[in-house]
């Protein structure tokens, strides 16, 4: 009888969850996987609040307001996230890493884990023109990509052990500049307050731009390996980074992205013009998954913008939109044309994860 007991004691003990595993690009070279299984991310750039508050700037004073934005995210289907890390908030200096910030992007992801959402961390920002450094904008193309070093190193051995996190974003949108730019004009001109595409160098060169491109990229892929191989690595591209006539990136994804872990493109789909975007989408392919790191109904209808996802579905690896804190129910409420396009985008979305799963 003791004997019977203590079997069923046993059998009534909790199992120990499972480990969360790594991201990792499955066989087919297309997609990802985890565990042994499909994943496809499917989630948010959490970037700023709807005033354009940079989370860095709110984290600290309102954490619970961050839970909650999680929270509604994994509400509306998602199960990755895209953050946009500053790079005046998590570093001091050019070889000096803020340690408060990179605490705060412990607890980040320790929330995500509660959570459930695996954490895209997109480096080396510069959004809040005000709020760059000054000895960042003073530095020469040798001595900015040593910070830019310096940022990744930290950041890849913080996050080492943290099966949470998706992948290290290089940059969002970095330009190799065409000519010569003027002393300390690294950035690109303002959307709506906020600086994007950044620079990596001043001065061409008379080198071919594709070639610095590489040489960036393969320097800080190198810098994340010595600390980090357990996370992929990509870099955040415009749509005009295709080898095309006109206005190019001149990160040309098949002649400098080789040693990234897949392809990362900002695309959005203008009304009427679906096949041009899919031919842009397809321009992104060479051999590793591609993901639509950016998009939203910005010039296009919500029904086909989710109408080009679904259709394109066999050749996108994954997809993120925008989520900037307001749930549906607060933006149908407030009966702006703009956050009426935002609801019924969302609404679109939210059915869009849940055919997928």
């Amino acid at each position: 009888m003791i004997t019977l007991l203590l079997l069923l004691m046993g059998q009534a003990q909790p199992s120990t969850p499972k480990p969360l595993d790594f991201i990792r690009i499955a066989a087919d070279k297309s997609s990802f996987e985890t565990d042994g299984k499909p994943w496809r991310p499917m989630g948010f750039n959490y970037d700023h609040d709807d005033a354009g508050v940079l989370l860095e700037d709110y984290w600290d004073r309102d954490w619970d307001r961050v839970r909650g934005d999680f929270a509604e995210m994994k509400a509306l289907g998602a199960n990755a996230a895209r953050i946009h890390l500053q790079l005046g908030k998590f570093l001091d200096g050019p070889t000096t890493p803020n340690r408060a910030a990179m605490a705060k992007l412990r607890l980040l992801c320790q929330l995500a884990s509660q959570i459930g959402i695996r954490l895209n961390l997109t480096g080396l920002g510069c959004y809040h023109k005000k709020d760059v450094p000054q000895w960042y904008d003073a530095l020469d193309e040798k001595g900015r990509w040593d910070a830019h070093a310096t940022f990744w190193k930290t950041i890849a051995r913080e996050i080492k052990e943290e099966p949470i996190v998706f992948c290290l974003d290089l940059m969002n949108e970095p330009v190799v500049t065409g000519g010569k730019r003027q002393p300390g004009d690294w950035l690109g001109p303002p959307f709506a307050g906020k600086h994007f595409v950044q620079h990596i160098t001043l001065d061409q060169a008379n080198r071919p731009r594709f070639e610095i491109a590489k040489a960036w990229i393969d320097q800080l892929v190198k810098v994340i390996r010595a600390e980090n191989n357990k996370h992929l690595i990509t870099v955040g591209l415009v749509d005009w980074s295709l080898d095309r006539p006109g206005l190019t990136s001149g990160f040309i994804p098949e002649k400098c992205c080789q040693n990234l872990d897949f392809i990362s493109v900002h695309l959005y789909p203008k009304q009427g013009k679906m096949a041009e975007a899919r031919e842009t989408l397809l321009g992104f392919k060479m051999g590793k998954p591609v993901v639509l790191e950016e998009t939203f109904a910005l010039a296009c209808s919500a029904k086909d913008l989710g109408q080009f996802l679904q259709s394109n579905q066999a050749d996108l690896g994954g997809v993120f939109t925008f989520y900037w804190g307001k749930p549906i129910e607060q933006l149908k409420a407030s009966k702006t044309i703009g956050n009426a396009i935002l609801s019924e985008w969302l609404t679109e979305f939210k059915a869009l994860t849940l055919n997928q799963k």
